[in-house]
């Protein structure tokens, strides 16, 4: 796949790849439509506090992480197509709940709700994957992100002017999120019409079971526990987090981590309902795969995405700070990191397709990033401003580029699981960054970067150590084991025995 080839509109494939990234987009654009509102919303309403819009940040990312392991295993089970539909349409009534919400308690479930939305990208990797083959997938999908994720750039550069020149008044910023909800909600039932799942009827490929992901031995099953609990006890940080801003009660927070640990405790039984009779039985050798894999791109895209959010979320404070910017001027300066997006995530995908060897690509990304971060580290108020900005796009670069790279792997793992495992590696992206941010409020920014800095080498010695070149990862199509044609089969022949009895 070339890159021109983005604009034959008439092209099938094309046309999904940009029915799917546009959803991906508003869908970024509204679960970020708060920050650049905050300071109208603070105008707006005198109960608000800064601490209060502290408090919804933090809700802004809680329930992605269980989310997109929930939407990755709706995935395999239901396709993207209904998925995505479905989330956009659902996700409009907490935007809109938010945009009009009175009173503190209205505001906090609902931006908590709303935070589902950040699985939207596990959908749209799963459906981009349907449509393109092997060998272009790296591209495909690093497109899709790089212009996805603008949504959120894009909510930050418009949604005050909309709020102040279209709307006005008090309640401009009220309008403005509401009018981002019922974009959605409309492209939602505008997608449902518009895209199928793959080209094919039988692109998509149901899983046996989407209560827990599928594994090939009994020591893939300890790993995928082992990898499962990080993504539900994370949420205990954030409960202590806000415990400790005073907006939960001792009682509350112990309530609380019972729950979580009752959710880690429920998994674990689904993992073990799901695999143990599949490992009993054997499972054939065509439709083993390599579990190492999956931990060694959970750990890039922890040490990626992860340290991509909570870069942003420090960045123009650190060049403020260091240089004597102002404000305006330090975020517009900070801004290159996110603006790298739109090329960096697809170049990282295009040269995965093209270099022939997928986990070098990987390797060297990760490298680039620790390189990138080390130099970060290094920067103080006696370096030139310029080199400064040149560093942090270089670093910027990187980072996006091996996001696309990973992204560039994963289909070619297990295609009937894609979706569980684009969940789960999504998933620890915002495993990465609530870590990497509550670090962050203990650390000068000097050691934070060389933090996230030793995250990125310890990932690449991850991928060295446990990541394999994916069998067919630049053939025309995807690997279909006897499972997969067994499933297939027991579907048409469903299908056939409804017909018959209708």
């Amino acid at each position: 796949m070339k890159v021109v080839d983005v604009f034959k509109f008439r092209s099938p494939e094309i046309k999904a790849l940009h029915l799917t990234w546009i959803a991906f987009f508003i869908t970024f654009y509204v679960w970020f439509n708060m920050a650049p509102l905050a300071t109208s919303m603070l105008r707006s309403v005198d109960w608000l506090t800064q601490d209060d819009i502290r408090l919804f940040a933090i809700c802004n990312v809680a329930l992605t992480i269980p989310a997109r392991i929930i939407v990755g295993m709706a995935l395999d089970r239901f396709g993207p197509r209904r998925v995505f539909s479905i989330l956009m349409i659902l996700m409009a009534l907490p935007a809109l709940a938010f945009a009009f919400g009175n009173n503190m308690t209205q505001l906090l479930i609902s931006r908590l709700v709303l935070s589902s939305v950040g699985a939207s990208f596990v959908v749209g990797i799963h459906m981009t994957a349907l449509w393109f083959r092997p060998r272009d997938i790296g591209f495909a999908e690093g497109f899709y992100a790089g212009w996805g994720n603008f949504g959120s750039a894009a909510a930050a550069m418009t949604l005050p002017t909309i709020a102040l020149t279209l709307f006005g008044g008090e309640d401009g910023w009220r309008w403005a999120m509401a009018v981002s909800a019922l974009v959605m909600a409309g492209y939602g039932v505008f997608y449902w019409f518009a895209i199928t799942d793959g080209p094919h009827a039988t692109s998509h490929k149901r899983t046996r079971n989407a209560m827990a992901m599928e594994v090939s031995s009994w020591g893939d099953m300890i790993k995928l526990i082992i990898c499962t609990l990080p993504l539900v006890g994370v949420l205990a940080l954030l409960v202590w987090r806000i415990e400790q801003m005073g907006y939960l009660s001792t009682t509350g927070a112990t309530i609380l981590y019972l729950v979580i640990g009752g959710i880690v405790l429920y998994q674990v039984v689904q993992i073990f309902r799901v695999n143990v009779p599949i490992l009993k039985k054997g499972v054939p050798k065509d439709d083993k795969y390599h579990f190492n894999s999956v931990i060694a791109l959970n750990s890039t895209y922890f040490a990626n995405f992860g340290a991509e959010l909570a870069v942003v979320s420090m960045l123009p404070m650190f060049f403020e700070q260091t240089w004597g910017l102002g404000a305006a001027a330090a975020g517009a300066i900070a801004a290159s990191f996110a603006f790298v997006n739109l090329v960096a995530r697809p170049m990282g995908g295009l040269v995965s397709d093209r270099m022939g060897n997928r986990r070098f690509v990987m390797l060297c990304y990760m490298f680039g990033i620790g390189i990138g971060f080390v130099l970060m580290g290094l920067l103080d108020s006696n370096w030139p401003l310029i080199v400064a900005i040149a560093i942090t796009i270089f670093t910027s670069f990187f980072v996006q580029g091996s996001e696309g790279a990973t992204f560039g792997i994963i289909p070619s793992i297990k295609r009937r699981i894609t979706g569980q495992i684009s969940g789960m590696a999504g998933a620890y992206g915002n495993v990465g960054a609530v870590v990497y941010l509550t670090i962050f409020t203990f650390v000068t920014p000097t050691q934070f970067f060389f933090i996230i800095a030793t995250g990125a080498f310890l990932s690449w010695l991850i991928c060295l150590l446990l990541l394999k070149e994916p069998e067919g990862a630049f053939a025309e199509d995807y690997h279909v084991s006897s499972v997969d044609r067994m499933i297939e089969e027991e579907d048409l022949k469903r299908e056939r025995q409804k017909a018959w009895a209708r």
